[in-house]
């Protein structure tokens, strides 16, 4: 069962293609954590993607793509938000796409402490404040809105695959919010 988005632009690169790339190049992908603020800018709500793998198991994740050739991360960023997230989301891009953090995906394990078995990836890590109606779309089943308290939580940690847990804790200390 594949439960992958499929690519919006085909002739970008095929399947072998990219599998051909993927064994040779490092990636690089765009990542965003969804959060919505209070009225004083701190993070109220985490929003987590429930998905299922390759193999029918059941994960958390965040919105995360490809960078497209000729693509700017503003533009992919703003893509796979709408993309995963739905039309009406009204993410917040900041005026200087900065990320909170470099993460870097290896397909075994490594000093990181992230992988991704597919690839050798670099991705930009973002949090993005929404305020739209998110409704999950493509290969995601829903969307979670969790406080941060529940989004560091055992349980939610142990369902975020390749050790994305680590980024969360990152994207919530650098939203200046810490227990």
């Amino acid at each position: 069962m594949n439960v992958r988005t499929p690519d919006p632009n085909p002739g970008w690169l095929s399947n072998e293609d990219l599998y051909e790339a993927r064994r040779r190049l490092p990636m690089v992908y765009v990542e965003a954590i969804p959060v919505r603020l209070d009225p004083l800018g701190y993070v109220s709500e985490v929003g987590l993607l429930y998905t299922a793998d390759e193999t029918g198991n059941f994960r958390r994740t965040f919105v995360s793509g490809r960078v497209m050739y000729r693509e700017t991360i503003r533009a992919a960023l703003v893509r796979h938000m709408e993309k995963d997230l739905g039309p009406f989301a009204m993410p917040q891009l900041p005026a200087s796409p900065v990320p909170f953090t470099v993460a870097e995906y290896f397909p075994s394990p490594s000093e990181t402490g992230l992988t991704d078995d597919r690839q050798h990836a670099v991705a930009l890590a973002y949090v993005i404040p929404v305020r739209g109606e998110c409704s999950p779309r493509q290969d995601a089943l829903e969307l979670t809105w969790l406080t941060p308290q529940e989004a560091l939580s055992a349980e939610v940690q142990g369902d975020l695959s390749g050790g994305r847990g680590n980024l969360i804790k990152q994207a919530l200390a650098h939203m200046g919010w810490c227990e």
